[in-house]
């Protein structure tokens, strides 16, 4: 009995399917919007440690400002500048953009990634169809990875006094 009565639901079911005059209409444009100040830019704030990046993207031929000097001068070791190019070589946008961005705070490594997670997220701003790339990639997401502050009684963070037992 159950089951003829659940074979006349599907048959009804698969009719009212069937008879639907409307399809449904699948909208392609992006969940997102386009997001640029007047000048045409695209701004992010991105963080890491102790450092804080301001990051505007724009469109141009691939130069890279930090704190108003070039790149190759500002970080001068190529790890670095490899982190910071990270999401246009992903993207496959290397040399079409400009970034200009100034950073406060921590070290030269700190300041690297807070760069890099300025870069992805204004880059997403700028071109919104990126964003999965770019996120499946980790780059928006801020490492929340930060020095353990030193506690009383200890000589260091976790660190203990040498213990004497005479």
């Amino acid at each position: 009995m159950a089951d003829e009565q659940t074979m006349t639901d599907l048959k009804d079911l698969a009719g009212a399917v069937e008879g639907a005059a409307v399809a449904p209409q699948i909208s392609t444009a992006p969940l997102r919007e386009k997001i640029v100040d007047k000048q045409g830019r695209a701004y992010a704030t991105g963080r890491r440690k102790d450092a804080v990046a301001r990051v505007w993207v724009k469109p141009g031929t691939g130069k890279i400002t930090v704190n108003g000097r070039d790149q190759e001068v500002y970080f001068a070791r190529p790890t670095l500048r490899l982190v910071i190019n990270q999401p246009f070589g992903l993207t496959e946008r290397v040399g079409q953009y400009d970034v200009i961005a100034t950073v406060k705070g921590g070290g030269l490594s700190g300041q690297a990634g807070a760069v890099l997670h300025g870069i992805a997220q204004a880059l997403t701003r700028f071109e919104p169809a990126l964003r999965g790339v770019v996120k499946t990639a980790g780059f928006l997401t801020r490492d929340s990875r930060a020095v353990e502050r030193k506690k009383y009684g200890k000589a260091k963070a976790r660190r203990s006094f040498q213990f004497s037992k005479r």
